[in-house]
């Protein structure tokens, strides 16, 4: 049998809805909060704007505010990006929730519990061993590759420790895509 592997298989971890965000309500001391719609509060005061992410609680409804941008020059933005911020452009509400930054300068972490799927292709594992597979995180979801490996080839986690060949820890969370081989059963 030859070291290399037969298939290679593309598996892709894709966001199926913004994550929540673990961030103290002031009125109801819950730590759950969404964005919601995905809405931004601009503020000018002279030549300088305050830009603010608006968050709601999930228990009580309270909206807070996160600090996107804090008395920066009107000159300093991007048309573009500054356009973004006065229509609540949804594209830019994810890159700035996702942005470590943000997180932590406003102390919160995200949730990601339920907002994220696993696309596999259609293939049978019975065929050709070695099988490759190249995961790929279209966002920086942390997942254990042992738990991500266990549901996209339906085998239990023990199985998949014996099996898997990987270059970085399956029990360890990564945020980043990485490549295994699954070895064929003994």
């Amino acid at each position: 049998m030859s070291s290399q592997p037969h298939t290679v298989l593309p598996w892709v971890v894709r966001r199926t809805r913004l994550p929540l965000l673990a961030l103290r309500c002031a009125d109801c001391r819950s730590e759950s909060a969404t964005t919601g719609e995905g809405r931004f509060r601009v503020n000018a005061n002279g030549k300088l704007l305050d830009v603010w992410l608006l968050v709601r609680c999930v228990s009580c409804g309270r909206t807070s505010k996160l600090t996107v941008h804090e008395r920066a020059p009107v000159r300093s933005f991007d048309p573009a990006e500054l356009h973004g911020y006065r229509v609540n452009d949804p594209e830019l509400v994810a890159s700035r929730l996702l942005d470590p930054l943000l997180a932590r300068r406003n102390h919160f972490v995200l949730n990601w519990t339920a907002a994220w799927r696993l696309d596999t292709p259609s293939a049978c594992l019975d065929e050709a061993w070695p099988v490759q597979v190249q995961v790929v995180l279209e966002d920086p979801v942390p997942v254990r590759p042992d738990r991500l490996i266990a549901q996209g080839l339906g085998l239990s986690r023990n199985e998949v420790l014996r099996r898997v060949k990987c270059d970085i820890s399956l029990r360890r969370p990564t945020s980043a895509g990485f490549t295994f081989t699954v070895m064929a059963r003994d």
